[in-house]
């Protein structure tokens, strides 16, 4: 296992994170802990979940694992979680309100069995409350001890900077990471949100970094998935909706070149989505999510591929999302970039 810090913060991790949201829906409680078992025994540390996961049994079923576990392994485990999405039915159950949040923060501290949290993220944006009460909120939780870092998800561009300058203006403790979506099939967010991030010393934490399964080569083209996989179960389901997906010749592009690298280096195409992923700038720790100690395991092995620069440029033509020529394409980039000559 390889660590990075969380941001510009001290707080080091693990390279790979483990994603719990299968936790109690998908994988049972039995299955989880040998996945939680499993990513502490190869060096993991950062353990990702929500309140909203399972209902609230993901976070339930964690706190029951630590309760089990010493010292030592509490220890070492680096412990996020999120709220932003409703786990009830009221008018002040969802959101990123002083009073919602301060709610959810004591029930996944209740559930998770720990007197702190330590990444607090903001689920996502929430149009209604004013910014600063949700930093303030943040800020109050890190002086009381409930929380010792500060995350963000699910935020584009221009929310990341604000949440940033915010926080900056008023003294408040800031950001020190976002989780978006990223991955071979999702790089539009190397426009702006990346940039945001980079400059601002925010770590990435990306989800979904397999893109539902579909960089693991199980889906085939003009062929409805089956079967006990997420699409086989819901072909409809989330941005990986395989009529939408499939329907994009790009995605077959990619995951031909995923195949061809995966042959080559005699890798899983797991295995190689996410060596991309662990190359790329400002990530800070890559979010597994496996249904099975198999999958997990097979996952956790990625760490040990490198892609040789002629791979990583096959990987980067084959995904490139096709920015326009101005401001993100090749004009752009080359105008922001270029020297200047001639004194002026």
């Amino acid at each position: 296992m390889r660590y990075h810090t969380l941001g510009r913060s001290g707080c080091s991790v693990s390279s790979l994170a483990l994603g719990t949201m299968t936790f109690g829906r998908e994988t049972d409680e039995a299955g989880s802990v040998e996945q939680l078992d499993r990513f502490i025994e190869a060096g993991g540390t950062l353990v990702d979940t929500a309140d909203v996961y399972a209902g609230t049994e993901s976070e339930s079923i964690i706190g029951r694992w630590l309760a089990a576990k010493d010292a030592a392994v509490r220890g070492q485990v680096v412990l996020a979680t999120k709220g932003r999405f409703p786990t009830a039915g009221g008018p002040n159950d969802v959101g990123t309100s002083r009073r919602h949040l301060s709610t959810a923060l004591d029930a996944s501290l209740r559930r998770l069995g720990v007197d702190t949290i330590d990444l607090y993220q903001v689920h996502g944006w929430d149009p209604l409350t004013p910014l600063e009460e949700t930093l303030r909120f943040v800020d109050d939780a890190v002086s009381a001890g409930k929380v010792r870092y500060f995350g963000l998800s699910n935020f584009t561009g221009w929310q990341v900077q604000k949440a940033v300058d915010v926080a900056d203006r008023r003294g408040w403790t800031p950001p020190v990471t976002l989780q978006p979506q990223y991955n071979l099939l999702a790089r539009e967010i190397e426009w702006e949100i990346v940039p945001a991030c980079e400059s601002e010393g925010l770590g990435l934490l990306p989800w979904s970094p397999l893109g539902g399964g579909w960089l693991t080569g199980k889906y085939r083209r003009d062929e409805q998935p089956t079967g006990a996989t997420r699409l086989g179960e819901n072909p409809d389901r989330g941005v990986e909706a395989y009529n939408r997906r499939s329907a994009i010749e790009r995605t077959w592009d990619v995951v031909e070149a995923v195949r061809a690298v995966a042959k080559g280096q005699g890798v899983s195409m797991a295995q190689v989505a996410l060596a991309w992923l662990l190359s790329r700038r400002a990530v800070s720790s890559v979010i597994l999510g496996a249904r099975t100690t198999e999958q997990l395991t097979d996952n956790i092995a990625s760490i040990d591929v490198t892609l040789t620069e002629d791979e990583l440029r096959l990987l980067d033509e084959a995904s490139d999302p096709g920015a326009s020529d101005y401001p993100y394409g090749g004009p752009g980039n080359e105008q922001r970039a270029r020297r200047i000559d001639g004194g002026r």
